[in-house]
This record gives structure tokens, sequence and C-alpha cells, in this order.
């Protein structure tokens, strides 16, 4: 099988000869004719045929990620855990080869940089390529992006529900839909449940952390994207996450997992597993979640179970769901069953591959600052002084969560291919700045016509397992940024890792001429950045999150999980925290755009009368209203742009956000002097304010449409009528300690 998709924890390659499945033709009677075998069986009759036959011993032995399989009954080994957060990644369930065929993966830019393109086309083509190269995954991490500080904020797509559920939508139906309706392209992951952004913070750590938060944050803010894996996009598993929400670990909280994942949102059939168990809480957490990410089920459970701690039909509840995923995929059919059993090499790291991995970093750098430095205008008579710590970065480019990469061209790389002589000098990232990086810098910069500088943080500084203590920028980068900068020269600042920097210093700085965020731009980052500065992929991202002041982290700690300003609290998002450096949403271009929402048809919209209308399952998925913006390049430089649309009003419970966003478009090749139409369609969810009790609502009153960051035009509507709730939340048990 021609994917990276190791059944088998022994398999070392990823030849089609070592993928093991089950053989319903040629396999052990036992399997032969078990119904698990009847392809025309709905799945979940298919799985529990197979389930029976299993002991309390096989049963357990199979709750854990390395699952041995049941030799006896024709079930091979497989391998649950593999990664591919932005192509497939090197994990236990992925072996690349040493050399040649399966020995690298395509490797696109950390989903942080993906989601500032604000292209959901782009989204769905990426997730189409990654599960074309393999199969199985625990991705993506959907947790909203809230604190600048946390570690794995780079893996996100920020800290906008609205923005990440439509990341998630489009990147689910790439990576589960694909040419055959009655078998998935691959099972993915939503995780972690919830209540997830803190690493280690302060001596407090995730696995001890007990995030407090309030119904109202939990259904408004953490949960959102979750129900857009579960109920909406039908996400193939969900893991749960390492802390605890509101005093309950959340593998064994029922109250998340029964009450809302499963009965609220009617996740039923899916499989959920945890990403840390307690060896002491394996009984309970085997009656909350069916697989573990590790060892403490098959360890802990033959004698929870001896002892009387949980019945046999959790276990079957577990295994069910599991092999009813392995059914969904074609795991027990034939091959000719399946068209992707046939996919072979050929069709891993294509050219076609390749260009959308160069256009998902290109088209989400985001331009901060420019005095009209930039498009560079370099010949064979110019020089460029290309200095930082990121420079001639390679594998500082895939972030984390990466697999081998066809090739990694770093912005040194690509400068080289111009006719322009580059001078190179290394930088710091969070070293100290002494005259081993001075001496060099000086001399590059000196010897240049003007000075490019690569820099930021990089997972050194922002990781898994380690937040950021502060927003500033390296002390050492600083010190080799004024040093070069100060030489009368343009200068320009290339921004890379996936937390915001406080950029003030750089923006009110006449000597910084211009400044791009490049993010973790993967393994054509650097010829994108080259592009950008070049005007040969003019820059149309938006900042996915809002860029703070660097004394925001002494106002605020990790550990507060309230969304609203408060007492040791100024707000969090740009929903809440109104002094930004630079807000969600920002970005600049090379040429100019005149917007303009066009005139509704109408105004004034009667509650009752949006609701009678709605055939929508759920009522927060009902339409609204179409809107449309008209967009006109009034500069020279044809360029994509991204039109966004955000509502605010004073309406429903106080304090009022700032506003929320509720659509956007990206608009391609918009030509010098061409005028091009933006669309949104709006449903009630997006007008719905969410009460103390986490209930969404319709509430009447006077909305306000708000095109742009900054605002460039506001078309105000009215809602009509009694309020309505939309969603009535599962309130939590008297005894959990909701705020």
């Amino acid at each position: 099988m021609a994917r990276f998709w190791v059944l088998s924890a022994a398999v070392a390659s990823l030849h089609l000869t070592t993928a093991a499945f089950p053989d319903c033709q040629n396999g052990p009677e036992i399997l032969r004719s078990n119904a698990v075998c009847n392809i025309s069986a709905p799945a979940s009759e298919r799985a529990a045929a197979i389930v029976s036959l299993m002991t309390i011993a096989e049963k357990i032995n199979n709750t854990g990620n390395t699952s041995p399989g049941v030799p006896r009954l024709g079930l091979p080994a497989y391998q649950w855990w593999s990664e591919a957060l932005h192509g497939v990644a090197e994990s236990p369930g992925v072996n690349f080869s040493s050399s040649g065929n399966y020995s690298y993966a395509t490797n696109f830019p950390e989903p942080i940089l993906m989601s500032a393109a604000f292209d959901d086309d782009l989204i769905h083509a990426v997730a189409t390529v990654v599960s074309t190269e393999g199969r199985d995954f625990w991705t993506p991490n959907v947790n909203p992006f809230k604190d600048p500080r946390w570690g794995r904020g780079l893996e996100t797509p920020g800290e906008d529900p609205f923005r990440i559920q439509n990341y998630i939508k489009n990147l689910i139906a790439g990576l589960q839909s694909g040419e055959d309706a009655e078998i998935l392209k691959l099972v993915s992951t939503c995780k972690h449940f919830a209540g997830y952004d803190l690493e280690n913070w302060e001596g407090i750590t995730r696995y001890a952390f007990n995030a407090i938060i309030s119904t109202q944050d939990l259904a408004e803010y953490y949960l959102p994207p979750f129900r857009q894996c579960a109920r909406d996009s039908k996400v193939g598993a969900l893991m749960t996450s390492y802390n605890a929400v509101n005093g309950v670990p959340s593998s064994v909280n029922k109250y998340l997992v029964q009450g809302i994942l499963r009965g609220h949102w009617g996740y039923t059939d899916n499989t959920t597993m945890s990403d840390w168990i307690t060896s002491d809480s394996a009984a309970d957490a085997i009656q909350n979640i069916e697989l573990d990410c590790g060892t403490t089920f098959p360890q802990n459970l033959p004698s929870a179970y001896q002892q009387g701690l949980f019945n046999e039909s959790y276990l079957n509840s577990s295994l069910l769901r599991q092999y009813t995923s392995l059914v969904n995929l074609g795991y027990f059919d034939p091959p000719s069953a399946s068209p992707y059993r046939s996919i072979t090499w050929d069709s891993v790291n294509t050219p076609a591959s390749q260009r959308l991995a160069y256009e998902a970093a290109a088209r989400g750098i985001t331009l901060l600052k420019n005095d009209g430095t930039l498009p560079l205008q370099v010949g064979s008579n110019f020089s460029i002084a290309l200095i930082g710590g990121w420079a001639n970065a390679t594998m500082q480019m895939q972030g984390n969560y990466y697999g081998i990469a066809p090739f990694l061209h770093s912005p040194l790389y690509a400068a080289q291919q111009l006719s322009s002589k580059v001078n190179y000098a290394p930088g710091p990232i969070a070293q100290a700045y002494g005259s081993n990086y001075s001496t060099p810098a000086l001399q590059a910069a000196e010897e240049s016509d003007i000075i490019v500088y690569v820099g930021g943080i990089d997972i050194t500084v922002e990781a898994e397992g380690m937040d950021r203590l502060n927003i500033s920028w390296p002390a050492g980068q600083v010190e080799q940024i004024n040093q070069v900068c100060s030489l009368g020269k343009k200068c320009i600042l290339v921004q890379m890792g996936g937390g915001q920097l406080d950029d003030t210093a750089w923006l009110n700085n006449k000597n910084i001429s211009a400044i791009l965020w490049g993010g973790y731009p993967g393994q054509d980052g650097g010829t994108a950045i080259i592009d950008s500065l070049l005007g040969k992929y003019p820059p149309a991202g938006r900042l996915p999150v809002t860029q703070y002041p660097a004394n925001y982290v002494s106002e605020v700690p990790m550990t507060n999980m309230s969304l609203r300003p408060g007492t040791g609290n100024p707000g969090r998002t740009y929903k809440w925290f109104s002094e930004p450096i630079l807000p969600f949403g920002y970005g600049l271009s090379y040429s100019a755009f005149n917007t303009s929402f066009n005139t509704a048809a109408t105004c004034s919209f009667s509650i009752r009368s949006l609701l009678s209308g709605c055939t929508q399952p759920h009522l927060d998925l009902c339409h609204f209203s179409n809107f449309t913006a008209t967009v006109k390049n009034t500069g020279k430089v044809t360029t994509d742009y991204v039109a966004l649309a955000f509502v605010s009003g004073q309406y429903g419970p106080a304090p009022y956000p700032i506003k929320q966003l509720v659509g956007y478009q990206r608009l391609y090749n918009v030509t010098a002097g061409s005028t091009r139409t933006a669309s949104y369609g709006l449903s009630l969810g997006n007008l719905a304010r969410v009460d103390q009790k986490g209930n969404s609502i319709l509430y009447p009153g006077t909305y306000s449409l708000l095109l742009d960051v900054p605002t460039q035009s506001t078309l105000n509507f009215t809602l009509t009528g009694s309020q309505m709730v939309l969603d009535h939340f599962p309130q939590p048990p008297v005894n959990e300690s909701m705020v």
C-alpha cells in the first residue's frame, strides 16, 4: 500500500508488502465466516460481529494505541498513533524509508500560517494531499490560541472560533471524504477536548492544571471548534486533553464526554481517546472513552476488571467503536473494493503538491509594515544582506510534528537563486549577542545595498511542553537588529514563529522600512518569503491572532481562563481586548483597496420568521441572509485580497464583545483598477450571543456589520420580536465547580 500508514508496530518500511490487513478471502476460517467480512452489512454490525469473538484479555490488550490485534482471529496488529499536522509526520505509526521510495512526504506550513491565508479552498486542497500520502491521523489541534504565551499555538488555526470552525470544516472534508462515499479516505482526530492551552507555566504543568472555565466561556469559546468536529463535520475520532476542567480530569469527565459530546452533539458512533490517563483512573476512564494513547489501559484494566471496578460492556463499546472506524476505512474489504489501496508512490510529493506547499506559505505571509520599500526591485548590480537566526533556516521552517521533507529551501537558498549578490550572516534566536554574530553581521550589512533581517522565535522558544514567559523580541536579536539597521540603509524585518512578538519598537522605528510575518512556512518557505519581498507573490495574509503589548503577560496569568475583562484580566482575544499592538485580521497590501458593503434588500428581520422557515437539524445553522461587498483595487499591483466581515452591537447580555468575525472571502488576483465582489452567507448562529448558562440565544436589537480591519464600511440591520434560544446547553453537575 503506497501510504505512510503503518498497521503494525514491527513494520519498518512503508511498502505494500509489509502493510498488514485482515484477509477475508484466505485468512482463518473464524475470520472468513464472520460477518465482519460481509461488505454489504452495516459497519456497526460488521464490527460487532468480530468483537463478539474476542475474550476479555484480547479486548483489554487492544485498548492502547499500539494494538497487538488478535492473531487467532486473523486480526493483525494496528498502530493508531500517526501524526499529520501539516503533512505526514514521524510518529509511532509512520516510518520513513532511509532513501528512495517512501523516504519523504510533502511538508506544508504550520496551521497558524495556513490559517492566515483565510482561504478555505486552500485548506481543503492541503488536506486532500495529506490524505493521499497517508492515512489515519491524530490531527487537527483545534484548541483556540487564546494566550500568546502558549507553546502549541503554532499548531492551531488561531484565536477565533469561527475561523477555526471553517478551517475544521474544510480540513476534515479534505482528509476524510474522498472519491468513494462508502469508504472513508482517512480517520481524522480532533484534539484536545477541552480547555487546553497551557504546557508548563510558572511550575504549573498541563498534567496538573485544573482549568476553571465558566459555562458561558465553555459554550461560547472553548467548545465550538469541537462541536464543528463532532456534530457538523462527523470527524472520525476525538481526543481528550491532559488537563482537568472544573476539577474533573478530561479523560474521566462525563459531563464533557457523555453529556455534551455524546449526548448533546450526538457523537455516538465514533471513537474518543485520551492523551493522558493516570493508572489509578483507568477503570473510570474506560467507562468514558475508548482508546488510550499509551499503555495505561492494557496494563491496569486487567486488575481493575478482576476487582469489579467496571464491566465488560465498556470494553465492548471501546472495541466496537474502534473496529467500526476500521470497517469504514475499508480495512476488511478486498483491495479491489477500495480506490485508496491502489495509490502508489507516484502520488506522493507530486509537482502539484510541491506547488501547493509553496502557495500555502505564500498565501499566509502577512505584511505588517511598509514605507514603500517593498516590493524590492533587484538585479545583477544589487546586493542583499541576509542576516539573522532564520536567514538560513531549513528544519526550523517545519516547526513541530513534521516528517522528512523532499527538500527544505531556506531564505538564503532562495535569495541565492537571484542574480543579485547575497551577503549572509547568522544571528541568535534566544542566545546572547556577541562578536561571533556582530562582526559578520556588520560586514554583510556594510557591503550590501539593502538589509533583510530574518528572525523571531522557533521551537526552542515555543513548543509542546514549553510556554513562553514573555512576548518580547529576544534581547540578542534586538541588539543585532538595532546594530545593522542603524547604518542608514533600507532594513526589512521578517518575523518568524507561531506566537506573535510585540513589534512596537519596529513599527515606530524609521530605520525599519517593512515587516513581514512568515510563521513556520514549510518545505518551500524560503522561496515563498523571498518571492513575497520581491512582489512575485504579493502578501495578502491577515493575522489569525492578536498581537499583544509585551506587558500583557504581567496583567493576566496563563491560568486565568476567562475571556471577559475583569479583575486581573484586561480581556482576551480581539473580542474582549481593546488595546492591541496589531489587531486580529490585520494585514497590509502592496496595492490599495477601497471596500464597501452593497445595500441590503432588507434591513429589518423578524426573529420568528427567520426560525419558522428553517429546515436545518440545528437552529444555529439556519440561514440568516446574504450580504455582498464591493472591493476595488485602486493601486497598481495585482494581488489577492482578503475581505473580512465582523458583527458588532449592544444586544444580549453585557458586557458586549467589541466585535466578532462572521464571514470572510479571499479574492484571487484582483488586477489593478478592477472591481470584485465579496459574498457572505450568514447563519443565525453567527449573530447569537451566549448567556451565563451557555445557551445560544438570538436577541432583538440593532446589529452592525463591519467590513475589514480597520473598518472601512458599516451596514446596520435590525432583528425584531422576542429573543429565541437556538441551543439549550447542557448544565454541569451540581457538584462540579462551575463558576
